[in-house]
């Protein structure tokens, strides 16, 4: 990586990044931004070309920068060892995004884990005809989280579309009734080969 920082600012350790590129763990905590993004497709692609051994992603995340966002879920996609995506903590926002990257299958919770559901924000500025043009924008990204959780979750697009009209949570148990998750797990050992 191009510094010894992670996303939050803290200091990395040479020896704990070694020990989760063996254990092919690749951690999304934090906000969601450029960098993240950047740091998290490096490490996949590495994974990938290193084995096409199953790779385990463990997601904390409030959400952040819905295009960051968009950039992990589509090289989780891309690449050709397949992921196990565990929500752990909070998986909020542009962080549900990334958790539904993966087919139903592989994606799993521990028992503690919430997730947000809710539309994109934004902060429209300038003339008026720039505001008219984010607006559309927003409203084009609202569709497409809809129904990208209508499409992984088995929901309606009409249930999702009014959920995430405001902000809308869910324990691990809900969210597994919703269709987000496919099992609430305690060990390691629960996670699909």
């Amino acid at each position: 990586m191009a510094d010894d920082k992670d996303n939050n600012g803290t200091a990395r350790s040479p020896f704990l990044e070694e020990k989760a590129f063996k254990s092919r763990t690749v951690l999304v905590f934090g906000t969601i931004n450029d960098k993240l993004a950047s740091e998290v497709s490096q490490r996949l692609i590495a994974l990938a070309a290193e084995s096409k051994e199953p790779i385990t992603m463990l997601v904390s995340s409030p959400g952040g920068h819905v295009e960051s966002g968009d950039v992990i879920h589509d090289m989780v996609r891309f690449i050709d060892a397949p992921v196990n995506m565990v929500g752990t903590g909070w998986v909020g926002s542009a962080a549900v995004n990334v958790f539904l990257s993966v087919p139903k299958e592989r994606r799993y919770c521990l028992t503690n884990t919430r997730f947000l559901i809710h539309q994109p924000s934004g902060g429209a500025g300038g003339q008026a005809s720039d505001i008219a043009i984010q607006a559309r924008e927003i409203v084009k990204v609202r569709e497409r989280i809809a129904g990208l959780i209508a499409r992984e979750s088995g929901q309606t697009l009409e249930k999702v579309t009014a959920d995430i009209d405001r902000d809308y949570w869910m324990s691990a148990t809900e969210a597994q009734d919703y269709g987000l998750v496919s099992s609430i797990i305690v060990k390691q050992t629960e996670l699909t080969a």
